[in-house]
This record gives C-alpha cells, sequence and structure tokens, in this order.
C-alpha cells in the first residue's frame, strides 16, 4: 500500500506542470495534470471515430501517464525544433524512477505503455497520440490562439506537427480541424 501512496503523491507533482495553453475563460495557464485528464476523456468520447479498434481502458491510462516524465523536464511546447531526443532521454529517466516507486507489475505496466505511447506504432498509441496532439489546437481554437499568438506560432508549424499523427489515428478528427486552422490563419491567430 505505502508504494503506491509514495507513486501518488510524487505524481501530485504534475500539477505544477505549467503548460502554454490557457484553460478557457481564464488568465490562468492550464497544467499538464489537467491536460492528461482532458485529452482522456477526448480520446474516450472520440472512440467510434478510431481508425481501427482501439482498447480504450489502455488508451486511457496511456494518456494518463504519458506526460509524467515531465514533472521533471517540464513541458516543452509541441511546436519547439531540436532537442526532443535530448528531452525524451529525460523524460524515460524520470518516468522509470517513478513508476519503480509503484509494486513491480504495476510499474512495469505503466512503464511500458508510456514506452508504447512514445512509439507511436500501436492502434492504442496512435489513437492516443491523435488526441494528445489534438486538444491543444482545440483550446487554441477556442481561445483565439492565444498560445499560437503569443509563441509566434505559424499555420504551417501547426499543420507539420498535428497533421501526422492526427490523421493516423483519427481521420474524422483531422477533416474537423483541417478547416479551422484555415479559418485561424485567416483570423490572424497563426503568424
Amino acid at each position: 500500500m505505502q508504494n503506491i501512496i509514495d507513486f501518488v503523491l510524487e505524481i501530485d507533482k504534475l500539477k505544477q506542470v505549467t503548460r502554454k495553453t490557457r484553460v478557457l475563460n481564464s488568465d490562468r495557464y492550464e497544467n499538464s495534470a489537467e491536460h492528461s485528464w482532458q485529452i482522456a476523456l477526448l480520446a474516450a468520447s472520440l472512440q467510434p471515430y478510431a481508425t481501427e479498434p482501439v482498447d480504450i481502458d489502455r488508451v486511457i491510462v496511456m494518456l494518463l501517464v504519458h506526460d509524467i516524465g515531465e514533472i521533471e523536464t517540464g513541458d516543452t511546447i509541441v511546436y519547439a525544433e531540436g532537442g526532443w531526443e535530448e528531452r525524451k532521454a529525460q523524460e524515460l529517466a524520470c518516468v522509470t524512477r517513478i513508476f519503480s516507486l509503484l509494486p513491480e507489475g504495476q510499474g512495469g505496466h505503466f512503464l511500458a505503455l508510456w514506452k508504447e505511447f512514445e512509439a507511436g506504432e500501436s492502434a492504442d498509441a496512435r489513437f492516443a497520440n491523435a488526441a494528445d496532439r489534438a486538444m491543444p489546437v482545440l483550446l487554441n481554437l477556442a481561445n483565439s490562439g492565444q498560445s499560437w499568438r503569443e509563441n509566434g506560432i505559424r499555420h504551417k508549424q501547426v499543420i507539420t506537427r498535428v497533421a501526422p499523427p492526427i490523421q493516423d489515428g483519427c481521420p474524422a478528427l483531422w477533416a474537423y480541424l483541417e478547416g479551422r486552422l484555415l479559418d485561424a490563419k485567416q483570423k490572424g491567430w497563426l503568424a
């Protein structure tokens, strides 16, 4: 029992990791724990639109653990260029440490799901990655491009970074977003 409590208290630190996108109708930036919760619900809601059958329970757990490495690395805006290999190596070291707090079977299960998400090769991981890439876009569209404008993000950067994983895991979601991103560009929300 103590191992599980230690783990849960350690991941509480994810609530302190500030992201670049604000929550709706607020000046407050979201944290990584809120992001993980929201994309888990997004994925559960979008399950009928997955390109192939997915195990939604695995997808949800994958999404709940995918950003735990940010406890030690912080959040990096998805449009950042360069340094991804180093950041991912640091995240792997962090999640390995944190998941080792759990009993071996549980920690190993979470670590395997984290690695599966990062690899993005299974149907579950592709669908989870689609939800992960879509949520900041959805928030930016609802917030008049807030983080795009604040960070000088260009339309091409968004398309290049988010289109492939969303198209791969949930093409219907990409069909929904594609036209809205063009509108955002025309409104001046994207450089």
